[in-house]
């Protein structure tokens, strides 16, 4: 397994009744055979998971220690236009990571494990439809100036799924064989079991990167900046495109000079052939009202940072959430001030997007 035990220690699996029915169902059950494992009806219908914010101080072991199995029931393509062309079914949701500004915790409560979804065949087999009925794109744009991009691990983290499943590696070969489409993923953990994939630079695997010393207050369990940053060039040699999630900019005293500090790191780090493809994105915090009171029981001091009523303003999401964003107008300008010292720094590194 190409991450630590202490990341992913799987000692009990909740799963539906069809899971052992297919072959990656089985596989997985084979894969951790001294698990315990709960029948349930349904991936989201977990009673000992759900609304579980009065058990905060079981987070980390709950998703180290459980994993859920299902079947993914829809397999719609939705269109992004900002990471990918198109968001492809998920394959997992939930996380290993507890990363505090997370947006992905909902039905399974905050801790949020990971669940993964076992009828791989028939994600492929959709994406294989999608993509054979897209033809070629007919011009450059943001996402990709040949190729239709799929995003896949909009719900999780396909780094860490793929130290429990083949899947990702599954991904990773359908896209070989799709000459008009490629994947894409964002990840904050170096699982380096992945550069045997043969991407054949039809995989964009985005690196999601902040300053270390914000890092290790808010990306919980996650691979040191340092360890991803060295990344980069093998997975590059590997035959990944690679490209760099700046996300999420958080704003504080000092926040300029913690990213052109990275930004020098990441120069530094990396080489010709990593810089000659290189793009970012740029995403400025969200926060939630009700993690941000979660948090307040388990991780205050990464509160401090994420929660700034003085700076933010309120937002309420498509699905209702109630969130808050830093205030339009100076939102803007903190935007333009990022990218002006990411081109200082970097000048090679195009941003895709930025919000």
């Amino acid at each position: 397994m190409g991450l630590s035990r202490d990341l992913i220690d799987i000692r009990t699996i909740y799963h539906e009744p069809a899971v052992a029915g297919f072959p990656r169902g089985r596989a997985i059950l084979e894969r951790f055979p001294d698990a315990h494992r709960i029948e349930v009806p349904s991936h989201w219908a977990i009673p000992e998971l759900h609304g579980n914010a009065g058990s905060v101080e079981d987070w980390v072991r709950i998703k180290r220690s459980t994993l859920v199995l299902g079947v993914k029931k829809g397999l719609a393509m939705r269109p992004n236009g900002r990471s990918a062309h198109f968001i492809a079914p998920s394959t997992s949701n939930g996380c290993a990571m507890a990363c505090a500004y997370c947006y992905v915790p909902r039905r399974k409560g905050f801790a949020n494990p990971i669940s993964l979804f076992v009828n791989v065949e028939a994600v492929c087999a959709a994406i294989r439809r999608h993509a054979e009925k897209q033809g070629p794109l007919q011009e450059p744009d943001s996402v990709d100036p040949t190729l239709w991009v799929y995003d896949l691990g909009e719900n999780g983290d396909l780094s860490v799924d793929a130290a429990i499943s083949d899947t990702v590696r599954d991904l990773v070969g359908l896209f070989r064989t799709l000459p008009n489409a490629k994947a894409s993923f964002a990840t904050k953990a170096v699982n380096r079991d992945l550069l045997a994939y043969d991407p054949q630079e039809k995989t964009r695997i985005r690196f999601s990167l902040m300053p270390e010393r914000i890092a290790r207050i808010v990306d919980v369990r996650t691979s040191p900046i340092a360890e991803r940053i060295a990344a980069i060039d093998d997975f590059v040699a590997a035959g990944y495109e690679v490209h760099l999630n700046f996300s999420p900019v958080i704003l504080y005293e000092g926040w300029e000079a913690d990213w052109a500090e990275l930004f020098t790191a990441i120069d530094d780090g990396i080489g010709a052939a990593a810089r000659a493809q290189v793009k970012a994105e740029v995403i400025m915090l969200t926060h939630n009202a009700d993690l941000h009171a979660v948090n307040l029981g388990w991780h205050p001091k990464a509160e401090a940072l994420l929660w700034r009523p003085d700076i933010q303003e309120a937002k309420v999401s498509q699905g209702g959430g109630a969130n808050l964003r830093y205030r339009t107008g100076w939102k803007g300008r903190w935007l333009a001030r990022f990218t002006a010292l990411l081109a200082e720094r970097m000048p090679y590194c195009t941003v895709r997007y930025a919000f």
